[in-house]
């Protein structure tokens, strides 16, 4: 995959070049200074993903995003800064992911690796999608940190007790925020299994009955299985059998 780093700071492109050539499935194929220059090197190396600073001279990193997102091939955006109270901003901007400086190898190497998983028709849909239902990712406050988790990289919620967890391609997230709540919010794109699961529709793959009569959903990318409620078993065949 090729990346655009745009920074103003000479020794943040460095770090980000650096941590790049690190990672075997990813090159640096320019760098840029201000948006001008991000702008005209995105039109002309039509880069997989941009690795953006916020904070430049000129335009700042959220108007040089939202001009990238109308390009023909608009490339998959993951903001790179040094301040966490521009999120929301970022959230609006249809980024793919949120890194606060200085980013870490790991870190960034799960970001590219979801940001890979969008092709170019998806990432051209992402501003579509959130004008239209104004959800793109959720949010997850981590402690005085906001992340931003895009719904594509989301395979199911689960409550237990007070928070819900995320279960994501990398791991689990904790929220706040309600199944009911969430429900309201996706829509069809997520599916009720039990009265304490949602799964998100997309990653279905279908079901397996257990030894002991059990019906479990079964994901596509992950090995989790989730059981089935008597209650929405009907629905889910139903679902299963129309995808």
């Amino acid at each position: 995959m090729n990346v655009l780093i745009v920074d103003d700071e000479p020794l943040a492109r460095d770090r980000l070049r650096d941590l790049l050539n690190r990672l075997p499935d990813h090159e640096p194929c320019g760098e840029a200074s201000n948006g001008a220059e991000a702008l005209r090197l995105a039109s002309s190396l039509n880069p997989d993903i941009v690795l953006l600073d916020i904070q430049m001279p000129g335009l700042s990193g959220l108007e040089i995003a939202q001009r990238l997102a109308d390009l023909a091939r608009p490339p998959a955006i993951i903001f790179t800064t040094a301040y966490d109270q521009y999120a929301l901003e970022a959230f609006d901007a249809q980024a793919v992911a949120y890194l606060l400086k200085p980013v870490r190898l790991e870190r960034l190497e799960q970001t590219l690796a979801t940001a890979g998983r969008l092709n170019r028709a998806q990432l051209a849909n992402l501003a579509a999608e959130q004008a239209e239902t104004g959800h793109t990712h959720i949010r997850a406050r981590l402690g005085k940190r906001l992340e931003l988790i895009p719904f594509v990289d989301v395979f199911y919620f689960q409550a237990d007790q007070k928070y819900v967890t995320v279960r994501r391609r990398h791991g689990e997230t904790l929220i706040e925020e309600s199944l009911k709540t969430l429900e309201q919010g996706l829509g069809s794109r997520v599916v009720r299994i039990h009265r304490n699961a949602l799964a998100m529709a997309v990653h279905i793959a279908g079901l397996e009955k257990g030894a002991d009569g059990s019906v479990s959903l079964v994901f596509d990318g992950i090995p989790d299985r989730l059981e089935v409620s008597r209650r929405h078993l009907p629905a889910i065949r139903q679902f299963v059998k129309e995808v």
